[in-house]
């Protein structure tokens, strides 16, 4: 067993746990954040994708261990007071998800793909950036409209 400890949105969190330890698994079985989903183990689906230190990265293939003493956001640390974050609010509003379970992955790479590109995206560069998340269910028109839409609203959100 190894101590780990990093903030998890934005509270401090710490546990002993086996080095193997995955981050998905750490967020979803030591600290019961089960918005991060597990769809392929293998970094295909992009459903595990988190924020560290400020960068999307899939958890299912992220150590724990490697994490130790970093900033971790995960879907449920977006929302603020009660209020969905912007990109959140655009895919609710656009109806850029229909089961729901890429969904999470898909609004941490998009926020990541605004903070890196800007709020002004076209269709081929969010088509781009979201190649490595899968989604089986919606065609990816909306979810692209989804994205545009919560890149514009985020340039005035904090």
């Amino acid at each position: 067993m190894v101590s780990v400890s990093m903030t998890v949105n934005g509270k401090a969190v710490s546990a002993k746990i086996d080095p193997r330890t995955l981050l998905v698994q750490f967020l979803r079985e030591n600290l019961l954040l089960t918005g991060t989903h597990v769809g392929c183990d293998t970094s295909q689906c992009g459903a595990c994708v988190v924020h560290v230190d400020g960068l999307a990265v899939k958890s299912c293939t992220t150590l724990a261990v490697a994490c130790d003493g970093s900033t971790v956001t995960t879907i449920e640390g977006l929302a603020h007071d009660g209020a969905l974050h912007p990109m959140q609010e655009a895919f609710r509003e656009h109806h850029g998800l229909q089961c729901g379970f890429c969904t999470p992955g898909m609004i941490m790479t998009a926020v990541d793909l605004v903070n890196r590109k800007g709020h002004t995206l076209d269709e081929h560069t969010i088509r781009e950036e979201l190649e490595g998340n899968i989604c089986r269910c919606t065609g990816y028109h909306n979810i692209v409209k989804s994205v545009a839409a919560g890149a514009q609203a985020m340039a005035g959100h904090k």
